[in-house]
């Protein structure tokens, strides 16, 4: 690299996965003397790390890809990710792209982009160089800093489980784990860097261990609890079926690990869960929260659903909002099915119409905002932990370990504070109080954070 500075602009889409590998792949950027900066502003290189769960986020995608080459004509444009991973050609086809990669070697585009300034000219035709996501193992990925006060952590990826609405397997292959030591390392460094949040994710982060022998996400998390100076740690969306008694059991007596969980439901109906080829039905999901809840004291629950899956009746849907009323999560993140070309259930018969979905949406949402609004209204009158993340106009928001989201009245930033609140209302969406005056030890020097 010469003297001068280039710049690097990176757009990501999709899941906290392709996050914590956008963040990887800006680290070694900057380490290789770019110059990070928003991919909103011109600048010599853009990376695209694309989703495909979709085909909005392939549309997306494409889109992103678009405005980075009208921000610059000539920039150096590098695509990675899913969408690459599985239609190579569709991104090739964008007029301006340089170069591509599948998710088998995301890191790849540093080096890409260093020898696309050293020549000086972009290419003719795109750089291809897309291989099977698997076929290297686990992409060797480091992180050392950090967005406000939490950090993610990829564990784990690929994903063996072949649900009949989901393309990702194909996008990322089988399921790698990262070595232990290496995510205890990481843990250690973000830890000693300030991080008071860690977040484990993967592509199917209920998998991690399954290539390693004797060693599993409860062996992760009891070592990681241990490690000095450790703050929250959270898991990323988990399957239902993880939830058996001995794991409850090994992370019931963890001090580090938040009470809550996101458990990737999808339906509430066992014909449907059945068609999606699901590891679970819903008795075995709601008896794996009943032992948390037994388990754990004031632990929540988050959760997807897929409205209008393939053939799903109003039978199925009642099923589905009876198992809501039952589970009481504090968050559903509802999606209507939306047919993804190379799966399974693209092809099925019994495709429901967008109105029906549309429908079934609204009453999903209905209901979940009044289980929400409950369960914000039995919080009222108790205090709670917040580590505050951001301010403005003159309140301070942070989140409880148990994820609710918390607001109090406070002139100065609480950054990285993990403070007791009293709360003393909510607007149905979060929660607001006051802090207590007592057990300040988390401002600085002592000081009132106030």
């Amino acid at each position: 690299m010469s003297d001068s500075q280039y710049t690097v602009g990176i757009y990501t889409l999709g899941c906290k996965v392709n996050q914590y590998e956008s963040e990887a792949i800006a680290e070694r950027f900057a380490s290789n003397g770019f110059a990070v900066q928003a991919p909103t502003r011109p600048c010599d290189v853009y990376v695209i790390n694309t989703c495909t769960v979709t085909a909005e986020s392939d549309r997306k995608a494409r889109q992103f890809i678009r405005r980075a080459i009208h921000q610059n004509p000539q920039a150096y444009v590098l695509v990675t990710g899913c969408l690459s991973q599985t239609q190579p050609e569709q991104v090739g086809a964008i007029d301006g792209v340089d170069y591509i990669c599948g998710n088998a070697e995301k890191q790849s585009v540093v080096d890409a982009a260093i020898r696309l300034l050293k020549s000086g000219a972009k290419n003719q035709s795109p750089e291809f160089s897309v291989t099977q996501p698997d076929s290297l193992g686990f992409e060797q990925m480091t992180i050392t800093r950090f967005n406000r006060t939490r950090a993610y952590i990829k564990i784990e990826d690929g994903c063996e489980n072949r649900c009949t609405y989901c393309i990702i397997p194909t996008a990322r292959g089988k399921v790698r784990s990262k070595a232990p030591d290496e995510v205890l390392d990481e843990v250690r460094t973000l830890t000693a860097n300030g991080c008071r949040e860690i977040v484990l994710t993967g592509i199917e982060t209920a998998s991690y261990g399954k290539d390693l022998e004797g060693y599993g996400l409860a062996e992760l998390l009891s070592e990681i609890d241990r490690i000095p100076g450790i703050g929250r740690v959270r898991l990323g969306s988990l399957d239902p079926s993880l939830m058996k008694q001995p794991f409850v059991d090994r992370i019931a007596a963890l001090h580090s690990l938040a009470p809550h969980f996101h458990l990737s439901m999808q339906s509430g109906s066992d014909r449907v869960l059945a068609l999606m080829k699901r590891k679970y039905n819903r008795g075995m999901a709601l008896e794996g929260m009943q032992r948390l809840r037994e388990a754990i004291p004031g632990v929540q629950f988050t959760t997807d659903m897929i409205v209008g899956f393939p053939t799903e009746s109003d039978e199925d849907f009642v099923d589905t909002l009876d198992l809501l009323r039952q589970a009481r999560f504090l968050t559903v993140h509802a999606f209507p099915y939306s047919r993804r070309a190379g799966t399974p259930a693209a092809e099925l018969d019994g495709q429901i119409p967008e109105a029906v979905k549309h429908e079934r949406m609204t009453s999903l949402t209905q209901l979940q905002t009044e289980i929400r609004r409950d369960i914000l209204n039995g919080m009222i009158g108790r205090k709670t932990e917040v580590l505050f993340e951001t301010h403005r106009n003159d309140l301070a928001y942070g989140h409880a370990a148990d994820f609710t989201e918390v607001c109090v009245p406070s002139v100065r930033p609480l950054h990285a504070k993990i403070l007791p609140v009293l709360i003393e209302k909510n607007d149905g969406e979060r929660l607001f109080g006051t802090l207590c005056p007592a057990n300040t030890q988390n401002s600085n020097e002592g000081e009132q954070p106030i």
